[in-house]
């Protein structure tokens, strides 16, 4: 049974890894650790998500997290990232990271860290994205460019970077099936009179609201006809059992850097 640590169990990830975990018999939960000044702190973690009580109580210490277990998995924020994988890095203890949001630097601190552990770095941890993903880059190198490609995506009212990390590395593999670079071939906004949409542009619409979990369609519109790919999630627990998957599979992996694709044995 592996022992999991949760970073962030106070968010809404973090408390669907604390619920599922409690109702497991395959993980344990070694230690949840939520920020200092949450409300939550010392309070039992199966008693926050409806759980009986589990014996482990919720923590600001992120090292001592690190210590006590097999795998940590952080949902947190970017402004965490730093601290969190110093934490994974000294305690030599393997890393999830399921934060979004993340720029170029805490990008080059997951590559730094993958010189000492084992981590998984994935914008989304649904095996439906991670497939959808692959499926993209596929479209993109075998329409050409007389296909005009947009990425649309929508999340619930709360999320706070956009547009979302999956709709980037959607972008991405778009991009990179294209030999362009994404940072000169994107369009994250229209307004006005913009003129004729640009050829190669690479466009991204960001629609909020409700309690959307999180929906991502590719289009491809060509003439006379248009190809989609989507997905849509309706429930957390999809993203959290990828991550519990992931969590599970990089224990047993050698010091570097893995996404899904590794996760689900795709990787060609």
């Amino acid at each position: 049974m592996s022992a999991i640590g949760i970073l962030g169990a106070g968010g809404r990830m973090g408390q669907t890894l604390v619920r599922l975990i409690a109702e497991s018999s395959t993980h344990s939960l070694a230690a949840a650790v939520v920020h200092p000044d949450s409300a939550l702190l010392g309070s039992d973690a199966g008693v926050m998500v409806g759980h009986d009580p589990i014996g482990v109580k919720l923590t600001h210490d992120t090292a001592q997290a690190a210590a006590m277990a097999d795998v940590l998995i952080d949902f947190t924020l970017p402004d965490a990232l730093e601290a969190n994988i110093e934490a994974a890095v000294t305690a030599q203890t393997p890393l999830v990271v399921g934060t979004t949001g993340i720029g170029s630097v805490g990008l080059a601190a997951l590559d730094q860290a993958s010189q000492h552990i084992a981590l998984v770095y994935a914008a989304n941890y649904s095996s439906g994205v991670t497939l959808m993903l692959r499926l993209t880059r596929l479209a993109a190198a075998a329409l050409d460019a007389d296909y005009d490609v947009e990425v649309l995506e929508a999340h619930h009212r709360l999320k706070r970077d956009a547009p979302s990390g999956t709709a980037k590395a959607l972008g991405e593999q778009i991009a990179s099936a294209r030999e362009v670079d994404l940072a000169t071939h994107a369009v994250y906004a229209r307004e006005g009179i913009t003129g004729e949409r640009g050829p190669g542009d690479i466009g991204f619409q960001t629609l909020r609201g409700g309690d959307i979990v999180g929906e991502h369609t590719v289009m491809f519109a060509g003439e006379g006809e248009r190809i989609e790919l989507t997905h849509r999630a309706s429930s957390r627990e999809t993203f959290a059992r990828g991550a519990l998957r992931a969590a599970q599979w990089v224990i047993d992996q050698p010091v570097g850097r893995y996404d899904m694709e590794d996760v689900l044995g795709l990787r060609a």
